[in-house]
């Protein structure tokens, strides 16, 4: 069965960082897109960033350019964020997702697999 498992949420300052994990299992997601997305309450879930197996396909949301980071260690399964500069419209539930194909897609329709989710709560 697969499963992707987030963690690195938490509570944080303005100003401050957090790094977002994210495990898969189940199955090798080695020449997968993956992304991060998220959602706030009250607003739909929106994209932060796609990227695909290799890293050179990748699109970062305009809200985030400059200050959020992917990476991928595919020999690991594992796919991380690194949220920098975190700012209070960042708060919102993350979630890691999959494709099952390599194309790359900033719609979360074309995502198949998904995880449950870490809370980001940026304070001001």
């Amino acid at each position: 069965q697969v499963q992707l498992v987030e963690s690195g949420g938490g509570l944080v300052q303005a100003g401050g960082s957090l790094r977002l994990s994210c495990a898969a299992s189940g199955r090798s997601f080695s020449y997968s897109a993956m992304g991060w997305f998220r959602q706030a309450p009250g607003k739909e879930r929106e994209f932060v960033v796609v990227s695909n197996w290799s890293g050179d396909r990748t699109t970062y949301a305009d809200s985030v350019k400059g200050r959020f980071t992917i990476s991928r260690d595919n020999a690991k399964n594992t796919v991380y964020l690194q949220m920098n500069s975190l700012k209070p419209e960042d708060t919102a539930v993350y979630y890691c997702a999959a494709r099952r194909g390599s194309s790359v897609y900033t719609s979360y329709s074309y995502y198949d697999y998904w995880g449950q989710g870490t809370q980001v709560t940026v304070s001001s």
